[in-house]
This record gives C-alpha cells, structure tokens and sequence, in this order.
C-alpha cells in the first residue's frame, strides 16, 4: 500500500477532481436537475477552475483549512503541472489544482466525513452566490 503522504500534487488532484465532481453532480441531480445540458451548464458553478480557486481563497481567508489541509493544498497548487488550463490564468489554474489535490487526499485517506463538510461548505457559498 502506497502512503497517500507521499503522492504527489497532481495524482491527488486527479482524484479530487472526479471526487468534487461526482459530489456536485449528485447535489444537483437530488435538486431535481435531470437534463444533461443544464446539468453540464450547472455543475459548471462549482466545479470550474475559477469557482474552485475562488471558493479555496474563501477557506484560506475563513481558516477553513486544517494545517494538513493547507499542507496539501499548497502541495498540489505547487506542482508543476505539464497541461495547460483551458479558460482559466496559470495563477487560477494553480489553486484549482491545490483545491483538488485537498478534495482528493481527504477521499483517499478516507475522512469521508471531513470531505463532505467541506463540499457542503462549498456548495452553500456557491449557491449564495460565489462566483
């Protein structure tokens, strides 16, 4: 078994991408949201590079974080990532991935319950109207 310690920024975000996105995806189809345009168009909210570093901003500012989280954050915003952002600054890009890298390393160190406060968190300043 590999120590989840040692796996790098980007492995960690890969997995936190689809984690926040299967959440996302859930959370709209329990609204009722049921046709895949507006459902795509929807998830979009959240889950795009700018929301994701908009709403990691907030959890830096409101000291949402645990000291481990920032760790890890930091870690995958850091990492050196060899595919460019397709509607999104280097800078923005950046703190997307660190926001995937923290939803990932919380799924694959199973703190399922931590993980879901903080997509909760993020989905009900979201839908206050974060951008």
């Amino acid at each position: 078994m590999i120590d989840i310690n040692l796996i790098n920024g980007i492995a960690l975000a890969f997995e936190g991408d689809a984690v926040y996105s299967m959440y996302i995806r859930k959370h709209l189809i329990l609204q009722g949201m049921t046709k895949p345009n507006k459902l795509h168009q929807t998830a979009t909210r959240y889950v795009s590079a700018k929301a994701q570093a908009n709403l990691i901003a907030m959890m830096l500012e409101e000291d949402v974080l645990t000291v481990k989280e920032v760790e890890i954050y930091k870690r995958g915003r850091n990492t050196n990532s060899h595919t460019k952002a397709k509607n999104a600054d280097v800078v923005t890009y950046r703190m997307s991935t660190g926001f995937e890298a923290v939803m990932g390393y919380l799924h694959l160190t199973d703190e399922i319950n931590r993980l879901e406060k903080l997509v909760a968190w993020c989905i009900q300043k979201v839908e206050e109207g974060i951008k």
